[in-house]
């Protein structure tokens, strides 16, 4: 089935979710994620009717089921977040700064996936706050802003920080601004790359002296655990710093494509048949090729629910001048000492969080969606709220 033809990661859910629910011990966050995706858009969910007033057309839109995880939720909620992120723009240069850690840590991430990824968040935030503030690199302030990802494009589990920091920061009396001591440059990787290795492996150690982690049994042994320490304190980690962005819209569309991203989008499904998932990534390896994989539907459950995060985990996180607590004052001081000019680039006439979806969309697409489908003059008018049906459930197991 090609992706044109409508395959969804939901279709796979409705098929196989109640036998892999039967046969797996799941948590409660992957549990929820399951059953929401699998509702998303259907009776269960509740939803509205619309009628076209010009030629008497019908149309029902049943509610998105809004969580993180489905493939089809993310859409407003990003652009709501990148009009926010807009009036933030600092007028310098941006980097990407990626953290990954090593993949003999996994098993640990799966047993202790909320603790484990608030030390990468630490260690990797402290690195670049600690590395930023020493006079002997550039003796300022840094913000950053972090965002979570647990995948790899063929879905396997792959923990790394995508960090977006500005060129430069506050000077440590707050009296001037410091840029990077180069144009393309922001701070010595190999020197990032050794104190994020120590950070997180020194916090691990703490975590697991105080009980706080949840070890395989395979490292339970004090033997094998500090013969894993050793390898991983030997081995280089990967940390790796991109120039900088072109400019704000650069940067805003780099966001868009990592902060409100899932594990796979439904666009990348080829085909389900046979008990099988064929789907598309990319080839690193090769370029970036793009290639197909076929995964028994199983394990392509097995591999999307690797990424379900703990209830209530933030994954968009903001450190140092970006803090949430004090940003709006810092950033006002940084462009004070940058005597920034009016911003040039548009800025949001309206509080977004306010707008319906409809209009948002509109304003971003130039696409009305209350136009009739069917006539394509007409505007569709509400006549019904349909209630939830709480006794829906999906269609009986059967290919999409």
């Amino acid at each position: 089935m090609a992706a044109s033809s409508g395959l969804e990661v939901a279709h796979i859910f409705r098929f196989y979710g109640e036998v892999y629910r039967q046969e797996h011990r799941l948590s409660r966050s992957q549990l929820r994620a399951m059953r929401a995706i699998e509702l998303c858009r259907t009776a269960a969910l509740g939803g509205h009717v619309y009628v076209c007033e010009q030629c008497g057309a019908q149309k029902i839109s049943y509610n998105s089921c809004r969580n993180r995880h489905c493939p089809k939720c993310q859409s407003l909620d990003k652009e709501r977040w990148l009009e926010q992120r807009c009036r933030e723009l600092l007028p310098v240069p941006y980097f990407h700064v990626v953290f990954t850690v090593p993949h003999e840590l996994n098993p640990l991430a799966l047993a202790n996936p909320g603790r484990f990824y608030n030390l990468l968040f630490a260690s990797a935030s402290e690195t670049l706050l600690d590395i930023a503030a020493d006079p002997k690199h550039l003796g300022a302030r840094l913000g950053v802003l972090a965002v979570l990802h647990t995948w790899g494009q063929t879905l396997e589990l792959h923990p790394h920080l995508h960090c977006i920091v500005p060129g430069g920061g506050l000077s440590l009396d707050g009296q001037r601004w410091v840029s990077t001591p180069r144009p393309n440059y922001l701070l010595p990787v190999q020197v990032l790359t050794r104190l994020f290795r120590g950070k997180f492996l020194a916090a691990v150690q703490e975590a697991r002296q105080a009980g706080r982690l949840v070890f395989p049994e395979s490292l339970q042994a004090p033997a094998s655990w500090q013969a894993l320490l050793d390898r991983l304190y030997t081995k280089t980690w990967a940390v790796y710093s991109k120039p900088p962005f072109a400019g704000p819209r650069q940067v805003l569309a780099y966001l868009a494509r990592y902060t409100h991203r899932v594990a796979i989008s439904n666009s990348r499904l080829l085909r389900f048949d046979n008990d099988r998932v064929t789907f598309t990534y990319k080839d690193y390896g090769q370029g970036g090729r793009s290639r197909e994989m076929t995964l028994p539907a199983q394990e392509f459950l097995r591999r999307f629910l690797l990424h379900v995060l703990p209830e209530g985990f933030v994954r968009i996180r903001y450190y140092g001048l970006l803090s949430n607590r004090h940003r709006q004052r810092h950033l006002a001081r940084c462009r004070e000492c940058l005597a920034e000019e009016p911003a040039t680039e548009p800025q949001p006439s309206r509080d977004s969080a306010r707008e319906n979806w409809q209009a948002l969309l509109a304003r971003l697409t130039g696409r009305d969606p209350t136009i009739c489908p069917v006539c394509g003059r007409g505007h569709l008018r509400l006549v019904e709220e349909l209630a939830a049906v709480s006794s829906w459930s999906p269609p009986e197991r059967s290919p999409p």
